[in-house]
């Protein structure tokens, strides 16, 4: 029999490019959609059928009856957050326990690490990161500290593992002079949360996919944010505290690098951020503005205003390059609908000097702009590539050109039915 494929799905700009619906539309190609990396900061939102979720944790594949959703070991639960999603997943009819399994691997969020969230962030001053202060920084630097705490280990002696690292977390934040909390009620949720996820399969994750892959079935990787927040190739330290690049499959799955099929990047027809950090190609007109209102670009689990600016080939060709992507999907065409004028970053420019290679440090570098003539149509209701308009098809072979990558899939609208492959 043939081995199966892992087949990798990631944002790879500043993420929320609208991974959750495409990994929906991709499901019912796999039998297995798996988490590799991230925390509840990340909201993967799917519209369908007049219903909208939002996703922080589970996989975007638990809709599809059948299919096993899988967290890996390279994620962080935070178990009250984890309840609150799981259960408004199961009020809405979808029986969770069948279809969804966690790694005993993964890493768990406790209170303290939220209150240490803030604390540290607040320590910063100026120099604030932007987190979404879920506490996802602080549990990733003890899991690199070894002084974490797993999901395996509330099977076992739990309450003194728990003690022990609460007292831990509470003379570092007595040493930081920050006292003015109350996580008692958190708490009290947080434990009941713990008392849920022992309901539902705990496993090795990494050996139950490994298996799936020697029987010949296929597994989706689904990511969380995207390369430039990555921890190692990112902007750094405006970042997320994952790898959430290809490699980061291996590492947050447990599957070997020649287990991987395709590699799918996925960006939008422009450019957002979330936080703090450089961004050449932000813009403060009215031109952003218009962007964020059309594309609706605000936290799905924060809210926050998403930072907009035109497409950055830049950041693609360094993207593409580090994850080695073989089919783009461009998301959200259709909120370029009313521009005259379309842009597009071909280079960075600062003290006068250009470059079209990924700076070390973006800080201080300027968006160098081609202009490309607008569609001016509404593409909200085509269902077919060749019904684009010609100046979109223009666009679209303009980035293919441009990045030396086919762009497979595009998106029109938020519903799963907005979905376009192209030939």
């Amino acid at each position: 029999m043939e081995k199966g494929k892992v087949d990798a799905l990631l944002g790879i700009v500043f993420g929320d490019e609208g991974k959750g619906k495409v990994v929906d539309v991709f499901t019912p190609k796999y039998d297995v959609v798996a988490r590799f990396a991230g925390g509840p900061n990340a909201g993967h939102t799917i519209i369908f059928e007049g219903k909208k979720f939002v996703l922080r944790s589970i996989p975007s594949g638990i809709f599809d009856e059948g299919k096993l959703n899988i967290i890996g070991n390279g994620c962080v639960i935070a178990p009250d957050l984890f309840m609150a999603e799981a259960q408004e997943l199961e009020t809405a009819g979808y029986d969770l326990r069948s279809r969804l399994h966690i790694s005993k691997r993964a890493h768990l969020i406790l209170p303290t690490h939220r209150v240490l969230d803030r604390a540290y962030e607040a320590a910063k001053g100026k120099s604030k990161v932007g987190t979404t202060g879920k506490g996802i920084g602080p549990t990733y630097s003890e899991k690199a500290s070894r002084t974490s705490l797993r999901v395996g280990d509330i099977l076992e002696n739990f309450p003194a593992k728990y003690a022990a690292l609460k007292a831990r977390h509470e003379q570092i934040l007595r040493d930081l002079n920050f006292t003015d909390y109350d996580i008692t009620e958190e708490e009290k949720k947080w434990m009941e949360g713990i008392e849920y996820m022992r309901t539902f399969p705990l496993t090795d994750t990494e050996i139950e996919i490994n298996k799936y892959l020697r029987e010949g079935k296929n597994v989706l990787a689904e990511g969380a944010q995207g390369t430039m927040l990555d921890i190692d190739h990112g902007t750094y330290p405006f970042v997320s505290s994952s790898s959430t690049v290809c490699g980061g499959v291996c590492t947050g799955l447990g599957v070997a690098p020649n287990s991987i099929g395709e590699v799918f990047g996925i960006f939008k027809a422009y450019s957002t951020r979330v936080g703090a950090g450089p961004f050449p190609v932000e813009l403060f007109d009215e031109v952003g503005d218009k962007i964020r209102e059309i594309g609706h670009e605000y936290g799905a689990v924060t809210g926050r205003n998403r930072r907009c600016g035109w497409v950055d080939l830049v950041a693609l060709k360094y993207a593409i390059m580090i994850n080695g992507v073989t089919q783009l999907i461009m998301m959200k065409g259709d909120v370029l609908d009313s521009f005259d004028t379309i842009k597009a970053c071909v280079a960075y420019e600062k003290d006068g000097v250009q470059t079209t290679d990924m700076p070390y440090d973006t800080e201080g570098w300027k968006a160098v702009y081609k202009e490309i003539p607008g569609w001016k149509t509404d593409l909200t209701g085509i269902t077919r590539q060749e019904d684009f308009p010609e100046a979109f098809a223009s666009y679209i072979k303009y980035l293919e050109t441009e990045l030396e990558t086919p762009i497979t899939i595009v998106s029109v609208g938020p519903d799963r039915a907005q979905t376009i492959e192209r030939k």
